[in-house]
Parts: C-alpha cells; sequence; structure tokens
C-alpha cells in the first residue's frame, strides 16, 4: 500500500530497528507483496517526568515571600490590641482581676471601646514597628561591620554560634532605650495625653539613654540593660531548641506516616510540607517561650516603667485611669513584692491576652497561606496536554 513503506516497527520503548534490514524478513508472499509493521518512534519516556517550568518556579518564591510578608504584616496588625491589654495587666500592681483566661477580658474591651474609641487599643503600635526595625537593621550593620553571622544553621561552628548570640546581645543592648519609651506608648491612657509622634519617641528613648543618675524611682537605663538582654537572649535560645525539636519530631512523623502506607511519597520532603513543617514548629516554640518567660517579662515591664510617670486604663472597669506608683529596688526585688502582696498568679497577669494572642496567630496564618496558595493555583501554568504529532500522521 502506497505510503506504508516507512514505516517501522516499535518494541517496548527501544530504539527503532528497521525490519529492512532483517535477512530472513520475506518481502513476497506467494506472489503478494507483505506490508511490512509500522515503525512508531518513541515520543516521550514513560517514567520522566516534566520538570517545572521557569515561570512555575517565579510563581512559587513570590507566593512564600507574599506570605511572610503578609503574616507580618496582617499578625502584627492584629495581635497589637491584645498586647497593649497584655501589657496594662502586667505592669498594674492594683488591679484586681487577673484576667488570665480570654474571657473576662471582652467586657473591659468593650467598655474601652465606649469610652474611648475603637482606637484605643492601636495607640504605640508605630514605636513597636520601628523598634522591630532598628534591632534588624543595628544587626544587618554589625554583621557587616564584623564575622559575626546574623543567622545560624544546625552546620554552624560554636565559635559562630557564640558570634552570633554576642551579635544578639549588643543589638537588644542599644535599643534598650528605645524599647523602653516604646513600652510607655502602648501602656500610656489616651485620656490624659495625647498621641506622641515619631520625634517624640525618638526623644524619649535618647532621654533614657543619656540619663545615668537615679532621678525619682526612675531606674537608669544602664541598670535595665542587663536583665533585658538576659531576657530576651534567653527567649531566644529556648525558641530556637523548641523550634528544632518540634521540627525534628514533625519529620520523624511525617516519615513514619509515609512507611504505614507501605512506600515514600514524593510529597516526604516537598517544598510545601516542609514550609508547613516550620510554621507550626515556629508557633509552638513561640508560644511556649511566651508562656515560659512569661513571669520575667511581667518583671521587665513593671522596672521599665517604674518612675516615667506613666497612666495607665484601669482593666479592672474599663471606664477609669490609674498611676503607676512603684519602688522596686532591681529585678529580685520585684520578683519577691510581686510573690508577696500579689501571689504567684500576680505574675500571670494578662495571661489570657496571650491565649488570644496565640488563637489569632494561628487563624491569621492559616487564612493567609489558604489564599495564597490559591492563588498559586491559579497563576501555576497549565501544562501541554497535546502531544506532537509524529512527522508521518500529516503523510497520511
Amino acid at each position: 500500500m502506497a505510503g506504508l513503506e516507512s514505516y517501522e516497527r516499535v518494541y517496548r520503548g527501544k530504539p527503532p530497528s528497521s525490519w529492512r534490514n532483517e535477512p530472513n524478513y520475506p518481502y513476497t508472499y506467494r506472489g503478494q507483496e507483505v506490508i511490512r509493521p509500522l515503525d512508531v518512534t518513541v515520543m516521550h519516556p514513560l517514567a520522566e517526568d516534566s520538570p517545572p517550568s521557569e515561570k512555575d518556579l517565579t510563581v512559587k518564591k513570590y507566593v512564600v515571600a507574599g506570605c511572610g510578608l503578609a503574616t507580618l504584616i496582617t499578625g502584627t496588625l492584629l495581635v497589637h490590641p491584645l498586647i497593649v491589654l497584655r501589657r496594662q495587666c502586667q505592669v498594674n500592681p492594683g488591679l484586681k482581676k487577673y484576667h488570665l483566661i480570654p474571657m473576662t477580658l471582652v467586657p473591659v474591651v468593650a467598655r474601652l471601646h465606649q469610652t474611648q474609641g475603637i482606637n484605643t487599643l492601636w495607640k504605640g503600635i508605630g514605636s513597636v514597628l520601628l523598634v522591630k526595625g532598628m534591632l534588624l537593621a543595628i544587626e544587618d550593620f554589625i554583621s557587616k561591620m564584623t564575622p559575626w553571622p546574623k543567622e545560624i544553621t544546625c552546620n554552624s561552628s560554636l565559635k559562630q554560634f557564640g558570634q552570633h548570640i554576642l551579635l544578639k546581645c549588643v543589638s537588644i543592648g542599644l535599643i534598650t532605650p528605645f524599647y523602653s519609651a516604646s513600652l510607655v506608648e502602648t501602656v500610656q491612657s489616651e485620656i490624659t495625653s495625647e498621641s506622641p509622634g515619631i520625634f517624640v519617641f525618638f526623644r524619649d528613648g535618647a532621654i533614657r539613654l543619656v540619663e545615668v543618675s537615679n532621678k525619682g524611682r526612675l531606674i537608669p537605663i544602664y541598670s535595665l540593660v542587663v536583665p533585658t538582654v538576659v531576657y530576651e537572649v534567653s527567649k531566644y535560645l529556648f525558641t530556637l531548641a523548641v523550634q528544632g525539636i518540634a521540627s525534628r519530631i514533625m519529620h520523624i512523623r511525617q516519615k513514619h506516616s509515609q512507611e504505614l502506607r507501605g512506600a515514600y511519597s514524593r510529597d516526604l520532603l516537598s517544598e510545601t510540607v516542609i514550609q508547613d513543617i516550620e510554621l507550626q514548629s515556629t508557633l509552638i516554640s513561640t508560644f511556649m517561650a511566651e508562656a515560659l518567660f512569661y513571669p520575667w517579662e511581667t518583671v521587665i515591664h513593671r522596672l521599665h516603667l517604674q518612675g516615667t510617670r506613666t497612666i495607665i486604663d484601669n482593666l479592672d472597669t474599663g471606664r477609669s485611669v490609674t498611676p503607676l506608683l512603684t519602688g522596686y529596688s532591681g529585678a529580685r526585688d520585684c520578683y519577691s513584692t510581686i510573690i508577696a502582696t500579689e501571689g504567684p498568679l500576680g505574675l500571670y497577669k494578662g495571661f489570657g491576652a496571650l491565649l488570644l494572642e496565640f488563637t489569632v496567630n494561628v487563624i491569621t496564618v492559616r487564612f493567609i497561606k489558604w489564599i495564597l496558595t490559591e492563588l498559586r493555583t491559579i497563576l501555576r501554568p497549565k501544562p501541554k496536554l497535546e502531544r506532537e504529532r509524529p512527522p508521518w500522521y500529516n503523510d497520511m
């Protein structure tokens, strides 16, 4: 038949071999021409996976970066009112309601909105963001001027680990005066003072930095640097340890679940699974660190605000204000005084706000992750389903 002379055979994906080259192949049978089998070239190996396209990798990169940025911004904005409530409870030695559970804060927040407006719990958010930005900027500057690494991994040497901790200590010590000024802005009642501007924040931080003598009951900043640095670095190290342990446990559980199915899946170490494990381990380690170091944070905040003449909202009623009048001589005296006058639970005042903060963080992260995952699915380029036709197809 015309047009079929060039057809050759295919056998299990092997390189095609022409039937013409076989010496024993008959060309005629009883006077009739024998039609040779079709020779179809192998287009794609059956076991070959198509690699991801450059566009798909670009979309994935932007989605991951967007998830981190959106989580940081949204989480900070939504959680800040709970940080304000928590700090106001911590620094008030005369607070009758300790607000250890979230439900007791609901009527107080409603009264605060009635008396001071809906913006009352977002006070000091600008200074909080500035302190975080200054800390990152100082760490980056010092790491570029010195051999101290800004980040460490499990493969880092003991020397690099020590230099990294030294970098954290120096950076936290330099921003301690501005952290103190930011703390005042977040707990100061808006009824008794106007909303401070950005220049007021830098001015108050500079004043705390140059003030080296006892002025009334105000504790000099050099006396607060050591306990503040020890508190922040200890919480940071604990967070790293818990995050590493939690991440390791989740990896083992993921591997074990794959073993129970009888085979390993390609998703065992995929980027999506790793990101989800890191996200969960970060949330767990952060909450555990905040809960464990909560009493220490209470002591640090009271020492920073002592002698600043700060007037805060009374969270027993939500309708009045109260001045901060304390006379602690140091961290040890503050701790023992709280235990003696307010009881052990006095160190956990406002713990209900921390529980709400963790809940909001989990919901926010899950929601943003879901949105960006759907967005990634929409933007992902569609694979080509049609195969290219062989050259002999158009000759028929």
